[in-house]
């Protein structure tokens, strides 16, 4: 049965249970993963994975569902469990009827399918990574390259029945001299000309290269030069946490902020899911409306928190088609550049830090922002504008607000970003942070 036809099946089933409103989205994913540790390719695997996820709303009560088995046997016994886990939920505050369509998207959003599979060519991307790398000074290498195509069919009982193509690739690559002494860069792009290896693992090779036998660092707060990778992972948690259902729930540490200062006036930061050719582009969200471009923050002042239907209703605005399934959730997160470059914001340090990844960002208090994250990789200390020596065993214990508000530069350079530790794509340039606090890695 087409993807279109099962999705009426499962939809039809929806109401005749008693559902108000329903989504029904297919996903069919086809992936080349290759695996590489010690300059070798060590495994590479096709993975195929079909599933269905089915959203349901009984006026305010809600459930969704997902299954792997695309049988209709298994699709009616989920979209009728569905609708009875939505019956048995305590009811919301709001009932926001789901977008009434159909909608026009956009042509170029509906279909990125630009990468070629062929094995060949993505065992040479890695061979290509891993040589850099050893050419810039690296001992061992080792990362992930992942090549995706995926479709997605949404039918909703708005009257939207869209399908969305793409395809993706991923990089990401370690380089060691030593156990201590490691860099780490990626490379992301749905267009072949925009995909790197070379560049990634000559960044990940001349980084580990740099933090050979480092030492321990001294804990305080230093003016500290913070990468793409670092600041992809703060921006994604302002992304993440921009969402109106995390607003709502009292556990945002932008909560009750809208129109305030949240960050210094030359940081600006939006979720952009239209623009064509970006690894988070998509024409529509997860109830079917056309994907738009968001402030979040605009000259370091809190412009829009990040909507589907029901967030919108109960905040007394308009969506802003950032519906996941649940949760209003960025797409495509872009921090704008800044006038400098990488080596005249690192000169202008006299006593500071370089901070090149992080890993393991957690919270202390959600609602205030108070967190802490793991250096990971290169890490340097800086004197009087250049770097003096790699150094270890720092961990970042601060607030993101106080953070934010420290952003003095940013760099010209900007890198498409995505990883485990940063799902969300971000592109992001270097910043200077004026202080940043550092603990023992122990504390």
């Amino acid at each position: 049965m087409r993807e279109e036809d099962l999705c009426h099946f499962v939809l039809e089933i929806c109401k005749h249970e008693g559902a108000t409103d329903a989504v029904v989205m297919l996903h069919t994913t086809k992936e080349k993963m290759i695996r590489f540790s010690n300059n070798q390719i060590t495994i590479a695997k096709n993975i195929s994975e079909n599933s269905a996820s089915i959203y349901v709303q009984v006026m305010e009560k809600k459930a969704h569902i997902s299954v792997a088995d695309l049988s209709k046997t298994t699709l009616k016994a989920a979209a009728k469990k569905a609708v009875k886990a939505a019956n048995k939920c305590a009811s919301g505050s709001v009932y926001a009827p789901l977008p009434k369509g159909p909608f026009k998207y956009d042509e170029r959003l509906l279909k990125q399918t630009y990468l070629s599979f062929d094995a060949d060519l993505l065992v040479d991307g890695v061979k290509d990574a891993i040589d850099a790398a050893i050419a810039e000074g690296a001992d061992r290498v080792a990362g992930s390259l992942s090549a995706v195509k995926s479709e997605i069919t949404i039918l909703t009982t708005g009257d939207v029945l869209a399908k969305g193509e793409k395809s993706t690739i991923e990089l990401s690559v370690r380089a060691f001299t030593s156990d201590l002494s490691s860099g780490q860069s990626v490379s992301i792009a749905v267009r072949p000309e925009d995909f790197s290896p070379r560049t990634a693992g000559e960044e990940a090779g001349r980084l580990a290269k740099l933090s050979t036998n480092p030492d321990k660092g001294e804990p305080g707060e230093f003016p500290t030069v913070i990468g793409p990778l670092v600041l992809a992972d703060l921006a994604s948690q302002v992304g993440r946490f921009a969402s109106a259902f995390y607003v709502d729930a009292g556990i945002s540490f932008l909560g009750d902020k809208l129109g305030q200062q949240v960050a210094s006036h030359k940081f600006n930061l939006c979720d952009d899911a239209t623009m064509p050719d970006t690894f988070g582009a998509s024409a529509f969200d997860a109830e079917g409306l056309p994907t738009k471009r968001t402030e979040i923050i605009k000259n370091g002042i809190l412009m829009n928190y990040l909507h589907n239907s029901a967030t919108a209703k109960k905040f007394g605005t308009d969506s802003t088609a950032n519906a996941g399934l649940v949760i209003p959730r960025p797409f495509n997160m872009i921090v704008d550049s800044g006038d400098s470059s990488v080596e005249k914001i690192l000169s202008s340090i006299d006593d500071g830090l370089y901070l090149t990844n992080d890993w393991y960002l957690r919270y202390h208090n959600y609602k205030t922002g108070d967190f802490s994250t793991i250096p990971r990789d290169a890490m340097f200390k800086i004197r009087k504008g250049e770097i003096e020596k790699p150094v270890r065993e720092l961990r970042v214990s601060d607030n993101l607000l106080r953070l934010l508000g420290r952003i003095q530069q940013l760099s010209k350079e900007r890198i498409w970003v995505r990883w485990w530790e940063v799902e969300i794509p971000v592109l992001a340039p270097y910043a200077l942070i004026d202080s940043l606090r550092f603990t023992k890695s122990t504390d």
